[in-house]
């Protein structure tokens, strides 16, 4: 589990292509303490395996699936990637639950500045955007953001310039993709509700129950 407080950003230094997959290699150093082989690294919101370990980077195989479903496919060198590793069990919940699985791509359709604040409007899909509300979290790239305002055809988020300065937000441009995760407590709660089954819906609260526990 991540939590979206991206530790620092890495700089793609080696992409080997296959048919439908890759690997990658990131140059990095603080995400590096105390990892180990096997580990998860969230590499711009994907958590991803660490498959071999450097002074100076990991690498990490990335299977078609992922290739597919992501913004990863269009990785170029030099490229700049969002890092966080695994939560600590005894770690800060700094964001929110973050899975490290998305569920899609948008394109940013508009960056517009205010004052001190960039504002990031995304345009996405209706299967995404039904799990997009205003006030709540989303991840885009592996960060954890307050959704601003939601339309039928895209969402805003404010994004203050500490965050920028230390994302990989700084390199994006509209027209780019971007890795969106919804999240996952409003999918697990559609997920419980869609699958009662007709029977399990009639409920078995009545009169004389009520009676019998002294409530009427």
């Amino acid at each position: 589990m991540f939590t979206g407080i991206i530790e620092e950003t890495g700089e793609i230094c080696e992409i080997k292509k296959e048919t439908l997959s890759a690997r990658i290699k990131i140059r990095c150093r603080k995400v590096l303490e105390g990892t180990k082989i096997g580990d998860s690294i969230a590499v711009n919101g994907i958590c991803l395996t660490v498959t071999s370990l450097a002074k100076d980077g990991f690498t990490a195989d990335v299977m078609a699936e992922t290739m597919r479903r992501s913004s990863l496919s269009e990785l170029r060198i030099p490229g700049i990637v969002n890092l966080e590793r695994a939560m600590a069990a005894d770690g800060r919940f700094g964001g929110h639950i973050v899975s490290g699985h998305i569920d899609g791509t948008g394109t940013i359709a508009g960056i517009r500045q205010e004052e001190n604040a960039v504002w990031y409007t995304i345009a996405a899909e209706p299967k995404l955007l039904r799990y997009i509300v205003e006030k709540g979290s989303v991840a885009l790239d592996g960060i954890s953001l307050t959704v601003a305002k939601v339309t039928e055809e895209d969402f805003q988020v404010s994004v203050i310039p500490h965050t920028r300065q230390e994302t990989a937000l700084t390199e994006k441009k509209p027209g780019g993709r971007i890795n969106i995760e919804c999240d996952v407590i409003g999918k697990y709660v559609e997920k419980l509700l869609t699958d009662v089954k007709p029977e399990e819906k009639k409920s078995h609260l009545t009169e004389s129950f009520l009676i019998e526990h002294g409530f009427l």
